[in-house]
């Protein structure tokens, strides 16, 4: 059996696995199974039998092996009685030993030891064969025994059926010919050998609990690289898998601790469960999602602990087998987490710097007659940086060597071999417009995605998409698979670096605080000027922007003025009379101070607007020319009143006013927005005018919580995909609601909203509530998200769909009765202070958290609970498959900590064998009931004996007391629908 070649490349391999046996030994069934089982697999088989024998190895077998991905090795009793197939493992040694070809075995009737040592019925065929040859080939054939039978693979000796052990062969066949990175990584020097030492670390056969290991590493080592690399290899052996990318500087968004956690874990698990634009309500949810999923998480460019904090802050969030992979610049960080099994990545060799820096500078292995010296020069001015090595490598392709030699003095001269400088090569060799490009992507592009790039520089006389390919090619940015433009941050700094070198009069681009400040305040921008951008919390004195100071730069398109660091300074000053660039594009201005946009303002050539945290009242007077604004922002704007007609806004994507509580009325402009995508009116408090219609195709989000004054819901689109109303609009949804297939995600929110700030819960009160949801939910097929919460006066769930998994209640605290479907398959129960919650509907939800988690008000243990004790922890003695625990907890007086967790320390015959953190605590204001499965992998014959099991419950921090808990045995094993929930 044969697979692609490992001696050619991988372009060339015409066989997937090719099998070494002794045909007489392995019977006929055995390989028909063996063949059905590959054929089922898509794998491609190869084997000896058509091939007449001879003294020698034939050359079309020869050709079969080195053409192979993997050579499978049957070694049976007589395997060595054929020179024949002693030759053949020689050449799949030699072929492993020249090209990393994947060897495996299986030891079919004979004992390991037999074939490392040639002892046995094993040894005494291997010494008739070596009768009739020389010492020399004896000694090569038994140094050859000796390394397979080292080589650990299956025995079917240990199987009961021979069938099972047909199927795992196969599956770890395929499994290894997944495990080959993808393509695009096929040409990178190193690779494989940081990936086989990753792995290694890994201990992927152990699926005893979750792993957390760090990649660390300077910048532009290729950190990210070996990350990607690892994610496609490793990928086909999870259930689940992510990674999650430009995590640096999330924690400087300007949100609290709490909101950035909650704003973190949405975007793993929108990524990870593949949900665009998931909401999240709790911290806990990352736990309660993954605990029992074996998943492949990758944590790029971290560069604070709150991140780690935030997306994996304990082992045990994740499912048995679990790996997750957190890559940073600062081991610190790591240390300080906890994770103490981390990878370096070192600078490549020598060799290897070359290598790197001959494929993209020549497009081969090596430097070309002539060129030694200069490949040289390059590795020891980058300092063997992976990065560095690319970008220069891609800037001198093609050139000259007599061009080499200006390049490289000039770069020796002036950068006495700064790394950074280094860089530099690249954007120096730029045409002239593609360096004004890489500058615009430097400090206002990065990582937005490539048509939006396109669009906000249609009349830049730029070529954009030639640009954008050239930037491309010459390694200076990078195109995701998403299709997003990607800089790196050392490539940025080359472009500080640039805006500096220039003649500050003549600067297109301005990004310094000082030099702004001077602009802006004294009036001396010039024509030339293009972009502005401005971190103003950079500055620490009151500036107040002259009325004049954008008139002269008529050409200025791209105006970023925002905070790294919000606080309540309100250091710049507006005069009234100010007038804007009539050419902007860009308009991204945090904590605007003015109540209106200047009354000459122009929005013809817009096409993003972000004002969040604004002191505007209304946008701008009368209405606007809008035909290329894709995305408008203005969460926060407290004061605003009145949005502005969007009638001309035809190309509107992403519409944003989250908390504008001062906004009464939206106009039915919105209706023509046939390109809109994501609506968000989150806690728009005094809202209580929409359109009647906006039936908009495109429109797959709506966000409507906290619109307490909002009665009449509109006719919106049946593609929506994620709905979230306040109750009072429940009545008035319409009744074609059936239609609504493709919603998965549905949250109803009270009149009560519940805020943790500085530690403290608190609840705010506003108007009445509603006493019932509307049946039509049972009609949402495709629903598997309910979230109600601040309803303190609903008495009743109706029936609910049978799609349905998650069913979140908070501040319920009237809710008696939930209806669910014979059929219901609830993954995640959730009802912290229901207190009035029925017997039956208690009942209910502990039967349907089978395999699943449920948290309830309750004293007492249910019955099926059968082990139960009094206080934290209880013992049993019992084989068992699994467990069902229960645990009654009890607030004291009143919760102070903004997160507290449960959780379970499991001991089996006095050893510590798992530790969980199995619920995050809700606010509680009595006792409740946590219910929740555990599960014990077999291990050395745990499910035939009797144990003795400990179970211990804590919480963290210690202001919930445990009053009780129980177990209840699960001796069965799960069927794989059970298994799958």
């Amino acid at each position: 059996m044969a697979s692609s070649s490992c001696c050619s490349s991988p372009r060339t391999w015409r066989y997937q696995v090719f099998a070494s046996f002794h045909g007489a030994d392995v019977r006929k069934t055995f390989l028909s199974h063996l063949r059905k089982q590959f054929n089922y697999n898509g794998i491609t088989m190869f084997d000896d039998q058509g091939i007449e024998r001879s003294q020698i190895i034939s050359p079309a077998l020869t050709r079969a092996i080195r053409e192979s991905k993997i050579s499978l090795l049957l070694l049976s009793k007589n395997y060595a009685s054929s020179s024949w197939c002693l030759d053949e493992l020689l050449e799949i040694l030699k072929c492993r030993e020249d090209n990393g070809q994947i060897v495996m075995t299986v030891f079919y009737g004979v004992d390991p030891s037999d074939v490392r040592k040639q002892t046995g019925e094993f040894g005494s065929s291997f010494n008739e064969t070596c009768a009739r040859k020389t010492e020399k080939e004896r000694r090569k054939w038994s140094q050859a025994l000796n390394y397979v039978g080292n080589i650990a693979g299956e025995h079917s000796l240990n199987w009961d059926n021979e069938s099972n052990m047909i199927e795992k062969i196969a599956r770890d066949v395929s499994n290894k010919l997944n495990a080959t990175p993808a393509r695009d990584f096929e040409d990178m020097v190193g690779l494989e050998a940081h990936l086989n030492k990753l792995q290694a670390l890994l201990h992927l056969d152990n699926e005893d609990g979750a792993m957390i290991v760090g990649i660390c590493g300077p910048a532009g080592i290729g950190k990210t690289t070996i990350a990607r690399a690892l994610h496609s290899r490793l990928s086909n052996r999870f259930q689940l898998t992510c990674f999650m990318e430009n995590i640096r500087g999330s924690c400087n968004s300007g949100l609290d601790e709490y909101g950035l956690k909650l704003c973190l874990q949405e975007q793993l698990l929108s990524k990870i469960l593949k949900q665009i634009g998931m909401r999240i309500y709790h911290l806990g949810t990352i736990q309660e999602r993954l605990c029992d999923q074996k998943v492949l998480v990758i944590l790029d460019d971290v560069d604070n602990r709150k991140q780690l904090e935030a997306l994996a802050d304990e082992k045990n969030w994740f499912g048995h087998g679990s790996r997750i992979i957190v890559t940073t610049e600062n081991e610190e960080i790591l240390e300080k987490h906890g994770i103490n099994i981390t990878y370096h990545v070192y600078f490549p060799t020598r060799e290897e710097a070359h290598k790197i820096f001959c494929r993209y500078a020549f497009r081969q292995s090596s430097a070309p007659d002539g060129f030694e010296k200069l490949v040289e020069r390059v590795t020891n001015l980058c300092s063997n940086l992976p990065l560095g090595l690319r970008v220069m490598g891609s800037s001198l392709c093609g050139k000259k060597e007599n061009e080499w030699e200006v390049i490289l003095r000039r770069l020796e001269n002036s950068l006495d071999r700064d790394i950074e400088g280094v860089l530099r090569v690249g954007y120096d060799t730029l045409h002239i417009n593609d360096q004004f490009l890489f500058l615009l992507i430097a400090f206002f592009f990065n990582y937005q995605e490539n048509d939006y790039v396109e669009a906000m520089l249609g009349d830049c006389n730029l070529d954009v998409i030639l640009g954008l390919k050239t930037l491309a090619y010459k390694s200076l940015i990078q195109i995701s698979t998403k299709g997003s433009v990607v800089m790196h941050k050392l490539l940025q700094q080359v472009g500080r670096e640039a805006v500096q070198r220039q003649e500050p009069g003549k600067r297109r681009i301005l990004i310094h605080a000082d030099e702004i400040h001077d602009v802006l305040e004294n009036d001396t921008g010039s024509r030339s000027v293009m972009g502005i951008s401005f971190d103003i919390s950079t500055i620490s004195y009151d500036m107040n922007i002259s009325a004049k100071a954008f008139k002269s730069m008529r050409y200025l398109q791209f105006l970023n003025v925002y905070m790294t660091n919000f606080d309540s300074s309100d250091r710049v000053h507006l005069p009234e009379d100010m007038d804007l660039p009539p050419r902007l594009r860009l308009l991204h201005w945090d904590v605007y101070p003015r109540k209106c946009l200047p009354r000459t303002f122009c929005s013809e050539y817009l096409v993003k607007l972000n004002l969040r945290y604004n002191q505007l009242e209304k946008l701008w007077e009368g209405n606007q020319p809008l035909p290329n604004l894709k995305k408008m922002d203005l969460l926060g704007s407290l004061n605003l009143k009145k949005l502005p007609d969007l009638s001309n806004a035809t190309n509107l994507e992403s519409l944003i006013l989250t908390g504008c509580k001062s906004l009464v009325e939206i106009s039915s402009s919105i209706g023509n927005l046939h390109k809109l995508e994501l609506l968000d009116m989150g806690f728009c408090t005094k809202l209580h005018v929409v359109p009647i219609h906006f039936d908009l195709a495109s429109l797959e989000s709506v966000y409507m919580v906290g619109c307490s004054q909002l009665r009449k819901f509109p006719n919106i689109s049946k593609n929506i995909t994620s709905l979230h109303i306040a109750d009072t609009m429940l009545e008035e949804l319409p009744e074609s609601v059936w239609l609504w297939s493709r919603l998965q995600r549905l949250g109803i929110f009270g009149s009560v909203t519940t805020f943790r700030f500085a530690g403290k819960h608190f609840l705010e009160r506003s108007g009445a509530d509603i006493e019932k949801i509307p049946d039509w939910i049972k009609d949402l097929h495709g629903l598997k998200e309910l979230y109600v919460g601040g309803c303190p006066k609903l008495a009743s769930l109706p029936e609910l769909p049978g799609s349905l998994r998650t069913l979140i209640a908070e501040t319920c605290e009237s809710l008696e009765t939930i209806s669910f479907p014979i059929d219901s398959l609830i993954e995640l129960a959730y009802l912290p202070n229901s207190f009035q919650l029925g017997q039956e509907a208690q009942r209910a939800i502990i039967k349907q958290s089978g395999s699943a988690k449920a948290c309830l008000p309750g004293r007492n243990i249910p019955a099926e609970f059968n082990h139960p004790a009094i206080r934290n922890s209880l013992t049993i003695r019992s084989n068992f498959y699994g467990f069902r625990i229960c645990v009654v907890v009890s607030p004291k007086q009143q919760m102070e900590e903004a997160h507290s967790a449960l959780l379970c320390r499991i001991h089996l015959n006095g050893s510590l064998v798992d530790k969980n953190i199995v619920h995050d605590l809700p606010y509680l204001q009595t006792e409740h009931l946590f219910i929740f499965q555990s599960e014990l992998f077999d291990k050395d014959g745990w499910l035939e004996q009797d144990n003795e099991i400990l179970f211990e419950f804590s919480t963290t921090p210690q202001d919930i007391n445990i009053i009780e808990c129980g177990v209840q045995i699960l001796t069965y094993k799960p069927t794989e629908a059970e298994a799958a929930r």
